[in-house]
Formats: C-alpha cells, sequence, structure tokens
C-alpha cells in the first residue's frame, strides 16, 4: 500500500507542472492585458491616459516580458515563496485574496460533500434493495427533479420561502451584525442558519447523480451468484447486503469524489452570486472579465490541484475498498 501512495504521489508532480503551463496559458490567450483593459474603459469615459504612466505600469508588472519569462517568475514566486503575484484590480497580493475566498469555499464544499454523501448512499442502497417499491419510485422522481432544476433556481425558491415563511433572509453566509466579527458561539450558530440553504442547492445535482450511479451498482451486484449463495446458507439480509455487494458497489461511487471536489467549488458560480456567497467562484469570473491574469491563473492552478487531490484521496479509498486495484 505504501507504495502505491508514493507511485501516485509522485505522478502528481509532472501533472502539476502540466496544470501550471496550461492555467497561465489561458490567461494569456484573450488579446490585450489587464492595462488594455482599464485603457479602453477610461477611453469611453473621457479621461485622460498618460503613455509615460502606462509604460511604467507594464514594466513593473513585467507585461511587456515574454510569455516563458512571465510564467517562470510566476511558478517560481509560488514553489519558493508562495508568491502567488499581485492582483492589478484589489491591489493587493493574490494569496491574500485567495485565502480569503478559498476558506469559505472549502467550508461551503465540505459541507455539501457530507450531505452528499450522507443522504445519497442509504438512499441508493435502499432503492437497490427495494427496487420497483413506492419509496424506490419517490426517491427516483425526486433524483430526477434534483438533476433537472437548475442550482440558481432551487436557491432563488428556497430564499423566496424562507424569508416569505420563516421571516429568515439567508443572503452570504453571516448577517450584517456578525460580519468582520472574531467566530463566537453565536456567530457559528448564526453561519449555520447561513448555510443550510447553499449546501442544500449545491448538493442536490451531487445527490441525485450519485443515487442512481450507486443503485445501478448495487442492483447489478445483488443478481450475482455470490449473493445468491449467500443468501441460501443462511446468512441475515443485512450481511448479505453489506458484506460484499455495498463494497463493490462503492467502487464507482468513490471515485466520482474526484470530480465532485472540484466541481463543488467551480461548478455553482452562478449559485454563490445569487445567495451572495464569499466564495472563490465570482471572484474568478471577476478576475478572467478584467484579465487580471495573476489573480485568474491562482484560481485555475488551485482548481487543477484541488482536482488532483481529490484523484488522490479517490484512488487511495479504491485502494483500500478492492486490494485488486494497488496492482494496476
Amino acid at each position: 500500500m505504501l507504495g502505491y501512495i508514493v507511485k501516485r504521489v509522485l505522478l502528481m508532480v509532472p501533472t502539476m507542472i502540466g496544470i501550471s503551463i496550461i492555467a497561465f496559458l489561458i490567461i494569456q490567450l484573450p488579446p490585450g492585458d489587464y492595462l488594455t483593459s482599464v485603457i479602453a474603459r477610461m477611453s469611453d469615459s473621457g479621461q485622460a491616459v498618460d503613455p509615460s504612466e502606462v509604460a511604467r505600469l507594464r514594466r513593473i508588472y513585467g507585461l511587456d516580458d515574454p510569455i516563458i519569462v512571465q510564467y517562470w517568475k510566476w511558478i517560481t514566486g509560488i514553489v519558493l515563496r508562495g508568491d502567488f503575484g499581485y492582483s492589478f484590480e484589489w491591489g493587493r497580493p493574490v494569496s491574500e485574496l485567495i485565502w480569503e475566498r478559498m476558506a469559505a469555499t472549502l467550508g461551503v464544499s465540505i459541507a455539501a460533500l457530507l450531505f452528499v454523501w450522507a443522504v445519497s448512499l442509504p438512499i441508493g442502497i435502499y432503492s437497490a434493495v427495494r427496487r420497483h417499491s413506492i419509496g424506490d419510485h419517490i426517491f427516483t422522481f425526486f433524483g430526477f427533479l434534483g438533476l433537472a432544476i437548475p442550482n440558481f433556481i432551487l436557491a432563488l425558491t428556497l430564499m423566496y420561502v424562507s424569508y416569505k415563511y420563516f421571516g429568515q433572509s439567508v443572503g452570504g453566509l453571516y448577517s450584517p451584525e456578525f460580519q468582520g466579527e472574531p467566530m463566537s458561539l453565536a456567530k457559528f450558530w448564526d453561519l449555520l442558519k447561513h448555510l443550510w440553504i447553499p449546501v442544500i442547492v449545491i448538493g442536490t445535482a451531487g445527490t441525485a447523480s450519485l443515487i442512481r450511479i450507486l443503485r445501478a451498482n448495487l442492483t447489478d451486484e445483488l443478481s450475482k451468484p455470490y449473493v445468491v449463495t449467500a443468501r441460501a446458507k443462511g446468512l441475515s439480509e443485512f450481511n448479505v447486503v453489506m458484506k460484499y455487494p455495498v463494497r463493490i458497489a462503492l467502487n464507482p461511487f468513490v471515485s466520482a469524489i474526484g470530480w465532485v471536489l472540484p466541481q463543488l467549488i467551480s461548478g455553482v458560480t452562478i449559485t454563490a452570486i445569487v445567495l451572495n456567497l464569499p466564495t472563490a467562484g465570482p471572484m474568478l469570473i471577476r478576475a478572467l472579465v478584467s484579465q487580471d491574469m495573476y489573480l485568474a491563473g491562482s484560481f485555475i492552478l488551485l482548481m487543477g490541484l484541488l482536482t488532483l487531490i481529490g484523484m488522490l484521496i479517490s484512488d487511495l479509498l479504491l485502494a483500500a475498498l478492492d486490494p485488486r486495484i494497488r496492482f494496476t
């Protein structure tokens, strides 16, 4: 198992290098840069543009350097000093902006991931064991409903219901009186009161899809001869289902962690805007629109890192569930 872990970690290094190159090339694809965007906005508003000031800023930020030089400065700053560069639009180091947003983003995403697992695992097992029952049909209906309804529509609906019938405004993660305050028991309780809508909205689609995956895989396993033999030997239904079929059916369920983790962060940008959440998605969109290249590139790089971490976690869990995977 240790050799398998070392092999997977070592494979992450060249993959991460490739992701960093692709991330930097992506933010260089649009014509111009942040300063050209600023100059265009100033010209549209009738403001004077000082060419010498523009040249000075381009020299300071290294925007006239070749792309290879810019990439080398950026990636060596990250690796050697933890310096992700400087945000042109915000006028602050990128690392400060990222950690402010990533803390809230990871908190919401982990809560949503726990919700997805806590709901989809028992429902998927029940639907497979009691397939074609009334409960199975009800869960299937709500599963397809969760896949069909856009997240931002569900967010608006839950916000309206909570305000109309419960008198609770749930935009953002904290009430105004707790913004900027240190964490306390009252602030944590306020966070929980605001967190349930983002968790339900973000986790609904993932829950519905994982229920279908687990139901299909477990249904296939329950029809195999070893399950029939176990029942014929008089084992309890709980042991028949949980000991081997569920363990094998969890393989694709666990492998979904590789894409669920980054999707929870990057795939809910519209929902974050609707709910006014201080997460990474809205800031990434703003950085891409304004061509704030170091901020946008750092976010894209972190999304790639989260994907690799998710893949590593799913590989290790799969190896624990099925020892045969360690030899692949």
